[in-house]
């Protein structure tokens, strides 16, 4: 187990591989975090790139950020990672939504469940676990489909009987807003999504799940049809006691600017993204 997460991360952004399956674990916080190494597996011959290794694209032992297994935090072991901190009925686009509101213990951080009707003690709850996209929820970017997925999960449990959203503040794959701009600078020099988060020494992927898991647990949702692309976000559910019963694919609209990163995703990480264009200007 490596102690130091940053210098870990470094090597990795490096080209260096570590074993696979090494846990990273970052002691600093009130809680510790570990990545999950990818498993290294070497170029082909003659194929593009710097001649280092690489990630195995496919493989399911990419990096992702949990909890580790039997570490007991410094604050007390037995309180739950978020608290719920407050609940009311909105009316949205949507229709009316319970918002209720979870503070992360430690950091402070809010997150929200956006809930469709009663879901407490039912099983195969629609449900989506999204991740914050300031940029494109606030500002408009196209440089990615966070708020198209976000949108249509919204208007898909609005139809459902019961459902819910959890929105999760973890910006940029859990790197921050601030480095996620900095990702954006070297993507716009070149750099693949993946690739610009590795020269910042990140990971690919830091955010995590047992926030969302204990999110569900004080909901009382017994299980799950998760609305994801994401294989390794249902095994990361999964590791944290969420019973999913299915998956259920996250379409989101492709354009001339996120075309490459969500073909990267397919590629790189084994996304299941079906790229749906959008239909042509002037038709219905």
């Amino acid at each position: 187990m490596f102690r130091c997460l940053p210098a870990a991360t470094e090597l990795l952004a490096l080209g260096t591989p570590l074993p696979p399956g090494t846990v990273v674990a970052d002691l600093t916080g009130d809680r510790t975090a570990s990545i999950m190494t990818p498993v290294m597996t070497p170029r082909r011959p003659g194929a593009p790139g710097n001649g280092r290794n690489t990630p195995l694209a496919t493989d399911t032992a990419r990096a992702f950020l949990h909890a580790v297994p039997g570490h007991t935090p410094s604050n007390d072991s037995t309180e739950p990672v978020v608290e719920l901190y407050s609940r009311a009925l909105v009316p949205t686009a949507h229709g009316s939504l319970e918002m209720v509101v979870f503070r992360e213990r430690g950091t402070g951080k809010e997150h929200v469940a956006a809930v469709k009707g009663d879901v407490s003690g039912y099983e195969a709850v629609l449900a989506r676990v999204h991740s914050e996209c300031l940029t494109s929820e606030i500002f408009g970017s196209l440089k990615c489909d966070c708020k198209d997925q976000l949108d249509k999960a919204l208007a898909a449990i609005s139809r459902a009987e019961r459902g819910v959203v959890l929105y999760l503040r973890q910006e940029g794959r859990g790197i921050g807003l601030g480095n996620k701009i900095r990702a954006y600078a070297l993507q716009n020099q070149g750099a693949d999504t993946y690739e610009a988060n590795r020269r910042l020494g990140f990971a690919d992927d830091l955010r995590r799940y047992d926030v969302a898991a204990e999110m569900l647990r004080q909901l009382g949702v017994k299980s799950v049809d998760l609305i994801t692309n994401n294989p390794l976000k249902v095994q990361g559910l999964e590791a944290e006691g969420v019973v999913v019963r299915r998956r259920v694919p996250s379409l989101g609209a492709v354009n001339p600017h996120n075309l490459g990163y969500l073909r990267t995703k397919r590629e790189r990480t084994g996304h299941l993204i079906e790229l749906v264009s959008p239909p042509p200007e002037g038709n219905a």
